[in-house]
């Protein structure tokens, strides 16, 4: 992962907790209302992957568990990982584009209430990904994947004076004994990125059908799915519209669309309202449906704060039950993948920027959203609408949280790492036990193995008590896959 040049070690600080009246006269333990829906706290775990569905997409025991831990916490909101819209296969991660799934998903449900006592919200997480592609090894990239155009024989016959237009098999042979230099002479952008990197598709990309037909297919499968979800029983559906993925690309300034889909601001916001109001129609009136969006794309030419602005106010006027920002996470500046995976979109800058880690610049690794949030909330404020705004980054102690919500920088706190790091972060704060937290280091153990598409577990918990009774362990049987319990609770 990038790391900034300076690397300066920054520390988590417990900060002053709160003592049990406290806590519950404080803003962070006040409810607040989004949409149709009422939190009995301002705090909210944010969508997380970690890797324990089926390859199919079917809900596991390890998936009921990691939400039930959650649960036991008792957040104001559990957001439910990025769950696929479409029927297809895209390994480890749940999915919600059929009926078959329907079952699992109510079972999901069902445990966070019990768990929470019924304090918990639980929404989920919806998301649309385009295809990428391993890093090929050169041999078979030039052999098999490397498709052959006019362009590619011209090249050959002007190379070699070969008489004959060649077949493809000599054009193959020929590319792949070239140095690199020739090929940069001789192969697009695009080509040499799916040498060097792993073909990716775009979302300007419409030379592909199923692309040129996005404006037509998101909204659908967006409310089908949502549809599948409000009948699983959750109480709001988040659309992803962050990150590498779909709906934050159509936002991007780099989304050049010549299809009233792109360029302009209004016409890049187009297809995510058209999903909204789709969405909107295929729930009834008491689910919550708003998105997680970028505060910043943290890459070049990419979208600002201004544009994130736009957005925000643009999405409260169509009625978006609440606004949850993020920043960075791009697939534009990951780093190479080694040869046989895939580019992972929070290896660069923008990685950093959406999980910096406890080395990091001057600014630190805590609160690098602040002031994008509280420039769009203000936005969003100024133009006549109360729609809750929920931020993250780097909160781990109560002074952090209420101060944000203090300053009006924010209306809901996420926290993930930390939530992660002590599930029970919430429950002990609002009880008086703050001092029992168990403090995120913000290493990213948690992120590298996220990278690896491994089980995702906490370094400050995953050996403890491994031979516990009824502790579930990883594939490898190397770590505990959930937090121990709390067990000082009262």
């Amino acid at each position: 992962m990038w790391r900034p040049p300076e690397r300066i070690k920054h520390a988590a600080h417990p900060g002053r907790w709160p003592s049990a009246t406290e806590a519950q006269t404080s803003r962070l333990f006040s409810p607040v209302k989004v949409g149709p829906i009422t939190l009995a706290e301002r705090t909210w775990v944010p969508a997380m992957v970690p890797w324990r569905a089926t390859d199919e997409g079917f809900v596991t025991d390890d998936v009921l568990q990691w939400y039930e831990r959650f649960a036991r916490g008792q957040p104001g909101v559990i957001v439910v990982e990025a769950t696929g819209i479409r029927d297809v296969r895209s390994g480890p991660l749940l999915r919600a584009g059929h009926e078959r799934f329907l079952p699992g998903l109510r079972e999901i449900v069902s445990v966070v209430r019990r768990a929470s006592g019924g304090r918990t919200r639980i929404l989920i997480q919806l998301i649309d990904f385009l295809a990428i592609r391993r890093r090929p090894v050169p041999e078979k990239f030039f052999a098999q994947f490397l498709q052959i155009v006019p362009r590619h024989l011209d090249a050959y016959v002007a190379a070699t004076g070969a008489a004959v237009t060649p077949g493809p098999a000599a054009v193959r042979e020929w590319l792949a004994a070239l140095t690199r230099d020739q090929l940069e002479l001789v192969l697009t952008t695009r080509e040499l990125e799916a040498l060097d990197v792993g073909a990716r598709e775009r979302v300007t990309d419409t030379h592909l059908p199923h692309i040129a037909a996005l404006p037509q297919t998101l909204p659908r499968d967006f409310a089908r799915a949502a549809h599948l979800a409000r009948n699983a029983g959750f109480d709001g559906i988040e659309l992803h519209f962050a990150h590498a993925y779909t709906m934050a690309s159509l936002l991007s300034p780099l989304n050049a669309r010549v299809d009233g889909y792109g360029g302009t601001r209004e016409n890049r916001a187009r297809l995510p309202l058209e999903v909204y109001r789709a969405v909107r129609a295929a729930v009834d009136t008491d689910c919550a449906v708003g998105c997680r969006m970028l505060a910043e794309e943290c890459i070049a030419d990419g979208g600002t704060i201004d544009d994130a602005a736009y957005f925000a106010r643009e999405f409260a006027s169509a009625g978006f039950d609440f606004l949850s920002l993020s920043r960075g996470g791009k697939f534009d500046d990951a780093l190479q993948p080694k040869v046989g995976q895939a580019a992972y979109p929070y290896t660069g800058r923008s990685g950093y920027e959406c999980m910096p880690s406890y080395y990091s610049d001057a600014q630190g690794p805590f609160g690098r959203n602040v002031a994008a949030a509280a420039t769009i909330r203000a936005t969003v404020r100024e133009a006549g609408y109360a729609t809750p705004i929920v931020t993250a980054g780097g909160v781990h102690n109560f002074e952090q949280a209420e101060k944000l919500l203090r300053d009006n920088v924010t209306d809901i706190v996420g926290v993930a790492r930390q939530a992660l790091a002590d599930p029970d972060w919430f429950r002990k704060i609002r009880t008086g036990h703050g001092e029992a937290v168990r403090l995120c280091i913000y290493t990213n153990y948690c992120e590298a193995l996220d990278q690896r598409h491994r089980q995702v577990t906490c370094e400050l918990w995953d050996r403890v008590d491994l031979d516990a009774p009824g502790v579930r362990r990883s594939i490898d049987r190397k770590r505990r896959l959930v937090a121990p319990d709390w067990k000082s609770a009262p």
